[in-house]
């Protein structure tokens, strides 16, 4: 019971702060023109879109950042090196997306940072992650409890990071195309990372790197209130690295990283298809969807934008449901 009062706790604070936040952050973004340019080739069906303000990642950001702090000194959560690392993620990403955010805010366009500039960020991330999780005396091992399989990487773990991190972040910003679709999936995702956190018993702080999941899904909830059809703002980069590279930061430090695949099976499959499109472009000169990713395929074949983001948010509730099942139950 004490278990679900912490979770209830912690979502309930991070859905209030970020409600606060966002009546606040939204109005200040208009007034400074902090707005979104919609893409060329989306001119079509997303024109209305044009002009809302972007940056709303800081929504939920912030509070989540707050209450955690704010936790942490009232000792109602324990500081360790796991924590850290999920701190540090977070932070850092938030900063990366920000940053990009900013760039293409002042030059009016879709050009923000260069993806080499990108990658440097990424890869500095990456190191510093890599040797916390080293000094912390952790071993770079890839442990499937439930299969009772375990993979000893060594130095190579420290890649095995980057391409986690580097892969989910992207995961999630090619997911974020449609009002409430990456917002209302990562929202799934957190609440299930938190529920499998708590069965991480062989993680230091697992409890603690639940609770901080739990404010997230909290504050998320939050900024889907202002983030679903008609959408008031969008999270933009500064949300969705930050969201993509959090969960798999908690993933890696819980050895469930078999199952951040299945929760995150709605993103695999949104990134699999931009992939797909582009390597059939190259290759054969011919589209394979009408257009990538795969929300825009089912936007070009007629679907209501509504529709195809509650049809998602069912598919990846599945999902979370399964790999719940398979980490914590089996």
């Amino acid at each position: 019971m004490l278990i679900l009062a912490k979770a209830a706790l912690a979502l309930m604070i991070g859905f209030i702060l970020s409600i606060f936040f966002g009546l606040i952050l939204i109005p200040i973004l208009k007034k400074m023109s902090v707005k979104q340019t919609v893409s060329d080739y989306l001119k079509d069906s997303h024109s209305k879109k044009e002009g809302t303000p972007t940056m709303g990642g800081l929504i939920f950001i912030i509070p989540t950042f707050l209450a955690s702090f704010v936790l942490l000194l009232m000792n109602r959560i324990e500081f360790s090196e796991n924590l850290l690392i999920v701190f540090f993620v977070f932070t850092s990403y938030a900063l990366l997306g920000f940053i990009d955010d900013y760039l293409i805010i002042k030059r009016k366009n879709n050009i923000g940072l260069s993806e080499k500039q990108k990658l440097f960020g990424q890869i500095l991330i990456a190191a510093i992650f890599f040797y916390i999780f080293s000094q912390s005396g952790m071993e770079p091992i890839i442990n499937i409890h439930t299969l009772g399989i375990k993979i000893d990487l060594g130095i190579f773990y420290g890649l095995f990071i980057l391409f986690m991190l580097v892969a989910s972040s992207n995961a999630v910003n090619i997911t974020d195309g449609l009002d409430g679709l990456a917002g209302g999936l990562s929202v799934i995702a957190f609440f299930a990372f938190g529920m499998i956190a708590f069965s991480a018993v062989w993680t230091t702080g697992y409890q603690d790197i639940a609770i901080f999941s739990f404010i997230m899904t909290g504050s998320l909830l939050g900024f889907l209130f202002f983030n679903t059809n008609p959408a008031k703002i969008f999270m933009g980069d500064t949300g969705s690295l930050t969201l993509g590279a959090t969960l798999a930061s908690m993933a890696i430090l819980t050895n469930h990283e078999v199952t951040f695949i299945i929760v995150m099976g709605v993103f695999v499959v949104e990134t699999l298809s931009s992939i797909i499109q582009i390597i059939s472009v190259v290759t054969r000169g011919k589209k394979v969807f009408l257009m990538a990713p795969l929300h825009h395929h089912f936007e070009k074949m007629g679907y209501l934008e509504t529709d195809i983001v509650k049809s998602f948010w069912v598919i990846g509730l599945i999902l979370s449901m399964i790999a719940i099942l398979f980490a914590v139950w089996i």
